[in-house]
């Protein structure tokens, strides 16, 4: 999936680097996956945003750019936000008129991201370039503890009613999930991030979407575990990210050429 990705090109050709202000001479290998304090993921008291970490943003931008991606679903605001904005943006410029004339996409070329704190979503639309706001939706949601398949997990309490080809999963954190379960929670410093959502939502995806897991390797497993679709999950150790794609025959004609036009003739579940 990354094969063809030169980090550092990307990110000049793409200007990445103006979009988050970073000093690129400053910042060392672009490539690199920076490695963070033990403690600092399961810190319940930490209200510093992180710094952007251009190896996942280069990433997450490349995938919703190469794979002509209109509808981002989105669990946790932050700096990915604005790297989704940016590339629906030019995807909307490059992509436009095709998929208005061919394609059936209620909510085309838009990003809507999901978050518990009210506050960081006001931090990060008020970080948005005005270019970018009107490609954007933030929405707040509580998380609460929930079960699914009698196993002990998350979901949130609204999901944005829309069907997207790209989710990515970064959220919730472990201590803004309301409530337990038999005296379960995800409140602990011990504990993981174990969110459902995707195994609810699965039912109406269309084949194609791709699914980007940020880190939480045990909430992977729990969602491979749990799918009943034809999915293939990559574990990309290194970057510490998950990826599962919906690889399954077009369900129609529509579907079909939206497949075709994103991901190209050779796409696999062409061959199905």
């Amino acid at each position: 999936m990354f094969s063809q990705l030169d980090y550092t090109g990307w990110l000049q050709e793409h200007r990445l680097d103006d979009l988050y202000g970073v000093d690129v001479a400053a910042y060392g290998a672009i490539d690199a996956h920076q490695s963070k304090p033990t403690y600092l993921a399961v810190d319940a008291a930490n209200e510093v945003p992180l710094a952007p970490e251009l190896d996942d943003l280069v990433r997450l931008h490349y995938l919703a750019v190469t794979r002509r991606v209109t509808t981002v679903l989105e669990f946790g605001v932050g700096q990915s936000t604005l790297a989704f904005g940016d590339a629906v943006a030019k995807n909307s410029v490059a992509h436009g008129d095709f998929v208005s004339a061919n394609l059936r996409r209620g909510n085309a070329f838009e990003v809507h991201s999901v978050d518990t704190s009210a506050e960081w979503i006001t931090t990060c639309r008020e970080r948005l370039p005005s270019d970018l706001r009107s490609f954007v939706t933030l929405h707040q949601s509580d998380a609460s503890m929930t079960t699914f398949g009698g196993r002990a997990c998350t979901m949130y309490d609204e999901i944005p009613n829309l069907c997207p080809d790209l989710i990515y999963i970064d959220a919730p954190d472990q201590y803004s999930v309301r409530g337990s379960v038999h005296g379960l929670s995800t409140a602990h410093v011990d504990r993981v991030p174990m969110a459902a959502d995707l195994l609810l939502m699965e039912p109406f995806l269309l084949p194609g979407t791709l699914v980007v897991i940020d880190g939480r390797s045990a909430n992977a497993r729990f969602l491979v575990n749990n799918l009943q679709r034809r999915w293939q999950y990559e574990d990309y150790r290194d970057g510490e990210f998950h990826t599962l794609e919906l690889v399954e025959a077009p369900l129609g004609a529509i579907n079909e050429r939206q497949l075709r036009y994103c991901l190209g003739d050779d796409w696999p579940g062409l061959r199905l």
